[in-house]
């Protein structure tokens, strides 16, 4: 059912944005002159790489300098680029990923190669299933940038802050996952493009009813400031990854 509900949502999908991604697409393109879009190499499901589609929000060749994480003041991030992610388009663009199997509409977000080797035991359970667009953690930290913003070093920043709380997330989405709850979550998605301090709470709420911990529905409702945490599993043995 879940599969038959992300293909149909994405046809669809893909429908309804191509008035709104084309002229998108001619504007990055006539940035630089290069492809509008940018193939991302993720880790999917069962740790198998695939190429993700994003509708490119950087100046060419960003990928080259070795930093994964984006801050706010990036320098990368072009003048539409910035317009991209504020209004997170290159998502909808991930629909192509979503009709072609390797992601879902609803499921933790895919992360690169890199961050993924450093994933604990515990963590890795989340390649179990199909990475998504959206889920718990990506509407929490859609102001991941903002968070970021500063940093001396964002890829630091992003692993002791964020992705601790990322993955608790993602784990308690993937224990709690059902049809319902991934109707829930794109309601909450498109919600959060008007009131994203209701949407938090919503979130928080859901939560608590599905049995979370006080601290993570503190950290979703930002009643506790944000510091670096370990993350999930971070005092288990760690098996060889080879």
């Amino acid at each position: 059912m879940k599969r038959l509900f992300d293909v149909t949502a994405a046809l669809f999908g893909l429908l309804v944005s191509a008035p709104v991604l084309a002229p998108v697409c001619i504007a990055v393109w006539l940035q630089d002159f290069h492809s509008p879009f940018y193939i991302a190499t993720r880790v999917g499901r069962n740790g198998r790489k695939f190429r993700m589609v994003k509708l490119r929000s950087m100046v060419v060749r960003a990928d080259r300098t070795g930093v994964d994480s984006t801050s706010g003041d990036d320098p990368r991030i072009t003048r539409v680029g910035r317009f991209i992610r504020r209004c997170k388009l290159d998502e909808l663009s991930q629909l192509w990923n979503v009709l072609w199997g390797q992601m879902s509409l609803v499921g933790p977000r895919p992360n690169v190669e890199r961050e993924v080797a450093i994933y604990t035991d515990t963590e890795r359970v989340l390649l179990s299933v199909r990475p998504g667009i959206t889920d718990f953690a990506s509407i929490v930290f859609a102001d991941e940038a903002d968070i970021l913003k500063g940093h001396p070093d964002p890829d630091i920043g992003y692993n002791q802050i964020i992705r601790p709380w990322k993955s608790r997330l993602g784990l308690f989405y993937i224990q709690h996952r059902s049809f319902w709850v991934d109707l829930h979550l794109i309601f909450l998605t498109l919600l959060a493009a008007v009131s994203r301090p209701a949407v938090l709470n919503k979130i928080a709420r859901t939560l608590e009813r599905l049995g979370a911990e006080p601290d993570l529905c503190q950290v979703v409702r930002r009643t506790v400031p944000l510091v670096p945490t370990p993350p999930p599993g971070a005092n288990e043995i760690v098996t060889s990854r080879s």
